[in-house]
């Protein structure tokens, strides 16, 4: 029988040895945060956002998450934890696409069917027999966007007849603000200046939302739900996201939601819980190429679904192999970084010119948002980074978030802390 004595030196030696191993832990996540406070820090400073909030969550655990300065720059409330941010083009990979790769892995949804398949409104166009892997790898020659809001105007500035009138009716049932209300049939007006728009000359990439504003209705079609049910029914509820949402206003206080620009030119009013893109507001909040509305930490839970591979607490939510198809290079050889629907890291990287940091593997993924929002998985390192700012409050002109490369310096740091730099 083998002795288990362990004498008194032996166990003063083993505790000391914890002690150290988790003051050294310790040690390690303070240099973490000491990182990227700096970072975000020099961009307060320096007036590229009001406030900021990051998250870093290392294999599935919560290792950082902090918030940084006001909702505002003049300082009355302090970010919180559980604020939403209009998260802008995140949208793309945080909706219809969670939903699309479900209806893949369950053999619903053919990637390489043309669209005509599956909107039945655009059979009869130009658009019908684009590829939806093409689609959504940005590389059908989709015009990038067409900004509808400018097509509502006459020229002198007031709004076109069966556009927008001042107060809500059964016409006018859309409300973009408080004060503007939408014709009942501009939605169908969109979807027509869609069918309608010519094709780039070339298939290569080039980024578009335009497939993302019908997306809605296609999986609508697909499914015979209503959109919204069937993401929040299948997605988000499952895994407990239930602060990812459209329209934050009907579901939470206003104090909790981050303001984004003043805008002038549109809707003239500051936008403040209601969607910052004009296309996504025009069609009442609900899209997948802008819309969602969310807290960092749901956001987390979404992604970290992903970096799992569609499982959680036991349950597939999205096959496994959907997510490996949906996150992998589509058109590498044709020098076409992205994936489907996620964004990819450089081909070839050159410091400047991309918001991920450049130590970031071929097998990541993630998107940006235009209101300032990052958010990226690394399933080599079991890394996910997230950023969250309104650096268009008060103006989009501000693009110091840009200028300073304050997302991809945040992304490296979580980086260097992993490979010990």
């Amino acid at each position: 029988m083998r002795n288990h004595f362990i004498s008194p030196f032996t166990t003063i030696c083993f505790f000391v040895a914890i002690h150290f191993s988790i003051a050294q832990t310790v040690l390690d996540y303070s240099i973490l945060n000491k990182n990227i406070d700096a970072i975000v820090q020099e961009g307060l400073d320096s007036n590229a956002y009001p406030g900021a909030q990051v998250l870093v969550a290392i294999h599935g655990e919560t290792v950082l998450h902090k918030t940084y300065g006001f909702h505002t720059y003049e300082a009355m409330q302090a970010t919180q934890k559980e604020d939403l941010y209009d998260l802008a083009s995140i949208s793309k990979v945080t909706t219809g696409l969670p939903v699309l790769m479900k209806l893949y892995g369950e053999g619903k949804f053919d990637l390489d069917a043309p669209l005509g398949q599956y909107f039945s409104k655009f059979k009869n166009s130009n658009k019908a027999d684009l590829p939806v892997r093409e689609i959504l790898a940005h590389q059908a020659r989709l015009k990038p966007y067409i900004v509808y809001w400018q097509k509502t105007l006459k020229k002198n500035g007031k709004f076109k007849a069966r556009t927008f009138k001042s107060e809500v009716s059964e016409k006018y049932p859309t409300p973009v603000t408080d004060h503007l209300y939408l014709h009942k049939n501009y939605q169908k007006k969109i979807y027509k200046a869609i069918k309608r728009s010519p094709l780039e000359e070339r298939k290569e990439y080039k980024y578009s939302g335009l497939f993302f504003l019908l997306l809605p209705e296609i999986i609508r079609e697909i499914t015979g739900q209503d959109f919204e049910d069937y993401l929040y029914q299948n997605i988000y509820r499952p895994i407990g996201a239930n602060n990812l949402c459209y329209n934050p206003l009907s579901k939470f206080p206003k104090t909790r939601i981050i303001p984004t620009e003043n805008d002038t030119f549109f809707r003239k009013q500051q936008i403040h819980g209601t969607v910052h893109d004009e296309a996504a507001a025009m069609l009442n909040g609900v899209s997948c190429n802008a819309g969602l509305f969310g807290t960092a930490e749901d956001l987390a839970k979404l992604f970290q679904l992903y970096l799992d591979g569609g499982q959680f607490s036991g349950k597939t939510i999205i096959p496994k192999a959907a997510i490996t198809e949906f996150t992998k290079c589509q058109f590498c050889e044709e020098g076409n970084r992205r994936g489907l629907g996620f964004d990819k890291p450089p081909i070839e990287y050159e410091v400047g010119q991309s918001y991920v940091a450049k130590a970031a593997s071929p097998a990541s993924f993630g998107h940006s948002g235009f209101t300032g929002t990052f958010v990226w998985a690394d399933p080599e390192q079991e890394l996910l980074v997230i950023f969250l700012s309104n650096r268009v409050y008060p103006t989009r002109e501000n693009r110091k978030l840009y200028s300073m490369d304050i997302r991809p310096r945040i992304h490296q740091a979580a980086y260097d802390f992993l490979i010990g730099e």
